[in-house]
């Protein structure tokens, strides 16, 4: 379940409770849900019982209790709290993880976009021919120009219609001089990383270590492809599932998976739920990854896909640490391995939707 899905769901349960006459208020257009601020207070929170309570003339808890006995039991949805004055707390439930990995999966290529059919191509050309589909003329800086590009691909990601292809607009030198320098990507990050309002910093070269944020998130779309093709040689490929628990780091470092008997429901114990802070923090970057092109779209800010999919690398590598995809010494194969595999994959495919907005590359190899 992402965001925007759980936001519809809320939505439904507002506009039930004022058909069925429990609030009297506007149902209001949407409503708005984020990642929970703090650890062990639910997956996602909404503020939505505090904004309907003046209104509805009655105190916000009161308001969210309504909506809680509504959306408890929703599909997807564990548990629903009440938290501070009224916000409400909301707990997936494992089936709702499962199925943001199958979506991500089926979507490939698309997933986080809103593109129209045949828009893809038309966005796919624009960096290629050295233009800036967004008016940036023969006079702009290498940083405008650089960013007219890559908006060009966010807006029509996010749903916006595809512009009519103009005359290619020449890169102006600094730029030409840039790319040559730094290579394509290495420039084209660092004129995307800051914010509208922040400076540029232009390394003298290109860092490849994992303190250059840029190899950072390419090291992290590689290692993914690596997994695959691991997997691929000891036979098996992804299914979405139950990822298990956090290993223990034992004297042999084998996940404790192994030690449970294989069968039918490996991997899915009654005590083998998925936890741990690395699995749901990597899970909310995923789930929140067209959330974000909507707003890097709407606020003209490539910046925020930039750090966006610096997030997913970190928290990729810790859940990796803590999830190992790969059976350990001479281990089988188990059905968590595939679910790991799976999330791994997930985790490629927003890496390389995010860099091929940015106009730079997704390596196999690194």
């Amino acid at each position: 379940m992402t965001p925007a899905e759980l936001s519809r769901t809320v939505l439904r349960s507002v506009r039930g409770a004022v058909e069925e006459q429990e609030l009297s208020v506007a149902v209001p257009a949407r409503i708005v849900v984020r990642p929970s601020p703090r650890p062990g207070c639910g997956d996602y929170a909404s503020n939505v019982a505090l904004q309907l309570a003046k209104p509805a003339g009655r105190p916000a808890r009161e308001v969210a209790e309504i909506l809680r006995k509504r959306l408890a039991g929703s599909p997807g949805i564990a548990r629903v709290e009440i938290a501070g004055p009224g916000f409400l707390n909301f707990t997936l439930g494992d089936e709702a993880q499962v199925a943001l990995v199958r979506e991500v999966l089926a979507h490939g290529g698309g997933y986080g976009e809103r593109t129209r059919p045949g828009a893809r191509s038309d966005r796919s050309t624009r960096s290629a021919q050295g233009g800036s589909a967004d008016g940036a003329g023969a006079g702009a800086g290498a940083r405008e120009v650089v960013v007219a590009e890559a908006l060009a691909r966010i807006e029509v990601a996010a749903g916006a219609p595809a512009r009519s292809c103009a005359s290619p607009v020449p890169h102006p030198p600094e730029l030409v001089a840039l790319l040559a320098r730094l290579g394509s990507d290495e420039a084209r990050w660092a004129l995307l990383r800051p914010a509208a309002h922040d400076p540029v910093r232009v390394p003298e070269r290109p860092v490849q270590r994992e303190s250059n944020p840029r190899f950072r998130v390419q090291y992290a779309h590689a290692r993914v492809r690596a997994l695959v093709r691991n997997a691929g040689e000891l036979g098996f490929p992804g299914e979405p599932g139950d990822v298990g628990r956090p290993v223990g780091e034992g004297a042999s470092g084998v996940p404790e998976e192994a030690a449970r008997p294989s069968g039918p429901g490996e991997g899915a114990g009654t005590d083998a739920a998925p936890d741990g802070r690395t699995l749901q923090g990597l899970l909310t970057l995923l789930a929140t990854y067209p959330s974000v092109i909507e707003a890097a779209a709407r606020l003209r800010a490539p910046d925020r896909v930039v750090r966006h999919l610096e997030a997913t690398a970190d928290a990729f590598f810790r859940w990796h640490d803590d999830f190992p995809p790969l059976p350990v010494g001479e281990q089988k194969p188990l059905a968590v391995h595939r679910a790991r595999l799976a999330l791994a994959e997930a985790a490629g495919t927003v890496l390389a939707n995010g860099l091929r907005l940015l106009g730079i590359s997704a390596p196999e190899h690194l």
